[in-house]
C-alpha cells in the first residue's frame, strides 16, 4: 500500500472519530477494507500523534485543545524537520541504532519510507513505535537496566548486546553542543552511547539549532567519533564554520 493512501486514510480515521466521538476496530477495517491489524497500526500511529486516545476494540476523540497541547510539548515543528533530513541518510536494509530522546523519536515515523530495515534501540517508547510501522523493520532492543532519568536501558548487559551487531548508522540526541569538544549531556551515564557509536559506521547526530553552543559538563560523543550532525535552518554561519573545523558533514533542514 502506498503511503498516500496511508496517509488519507488516516485522516480519514481521525475525521471519522472527531464526528462520532468513537469507532471500533471492525467497523474501520470493514469501512476501509482492510485488516484490523492495519487498523490498530493506523489508531497506534494517530494515538502518538495526539489525534486521538486508543481504548480496548477502538478509539475515542480528545479535546482539540489537549491534542494541541500535547503534539507541542512532545514533537515540535524544528524536531520533525530534523528528522526528515535525517531520513533521506538511510537506505533501504540498512541496519541502524536509534538512540532514546524526543528529537531521535520524531525519525520513527519516517521510517515507513524505507524497506527491510533492521533498527536497534534502548528505549520502549520508541521500539513500541517502530513496531507499529507499516513498513515493519526487524526491531532489536538492547535491554539492559532501566535508567529512569533518560528513559532508557543502560548499563553493561546493553553494551555487550551492542557489542554483538554492527550497524551502518547511529541516530543519536544531544542535551548541548560544545562547539569545542562534541555533544554534551545532562545524563552522567554515556557509556553506552559510546558502544553506539563504537559499532557503527557513521555518527548521525540529531539536534534542534538552539542547542548548539549550549555547555554542558558531561562530554558524551567527541568530535572525532562524529561524521554527521543534522540540525535546522536556525544555525548560524559562525557555528556551521565551527562544527566543519572539525571535519564534521552538516545538513541544515528547511
Amino acid at each position: 500500500m502506498s503511503k498516500r493512501n496511508t496517509q488519507l486514510r488516516r485522516l480519514s480515521i481521525s475525521n471519522l472519530v472527531n464526528e462520532q466521538g468513537e469507532v471500533s476496530v471492525e467497523e474501520l477495517s470493514l469501512k476501509f477494507e482492510t485488516s484490523e491489524v492495519t487498523i490498530r497500526k493506523d489508531l497506534a500511529s494517530l494515538e502518538k500523534n495526539g489525534q486521538l486516545l486508543r481504548r480496548y476494540g477502538g478509539a475515542i476523540a480528545l479535546p482539540k485543545e489537549v491534542v494541541s497541547d500535547e503534539f507541542d510539548k512532545n514533537v515540535s515543528i524544528r524536531k520533525i524537520e530534523v528528522a526528515k533530513a535525517a531520513e533521506k541518510l538511510i537506505r533501504d536494509h540498512n541496519r541502524i541504532v536509534i538512540d532514546s530522546g524526543s528529537t531521535t523519536g520524531a525519525l520513527i515515523e519516517q521510517l515507513n519510507r524505507k524497506r527491510g530495515l533492521v533498527v536497534m534501540t534502548n528505549s520502549l517508547s520508541l521500539a513500541n513505535a517502530i513496531n507499529e510501522l507499516e513498513s515493519e523493520p526487524t526491531l532489536l532492543m538492547t535491554g539492559g537496566t532501566w535508567d529512569a532519568h533518560s528513559e532508557s536501558f543502560q548499563g553493561q548487559v546493553a553494551e555487550s548486546v551492542l557489542r554483538s551487531y554492527d550497524f551502518d548508522q547511529l541516530f543519536i540526541g544531544a542535551d548541548g553542543i560544545d562547539l569545542d569538544r562534541g555533544t554534551t549531556t545532562f545524563n552522567e551515564l554515556v557509556g553506552l552511547s559510546k558502544v553506539m557509536a563504537e559499532v557503527s559506521r557513521e555518527v548521525v547526530v540529531m539536534v534542534e539549532s538552539e542547542k548548539i553552543g549550549r555547555k554542558i559538563p558531561n562530554l558524551e560523543l567527541a568530535w572525532d567519533s562524529i561524521d554527521v550532525l543534522v540540525t535546522d535552518s536556525g544555525l548560524s554561519e559562525q557555528h556551521l564554520a565551527q562544527i566543519e573545523s572539525h571535519g564534521v558533514r552538516v545538513i541544515r533542514a528547511n
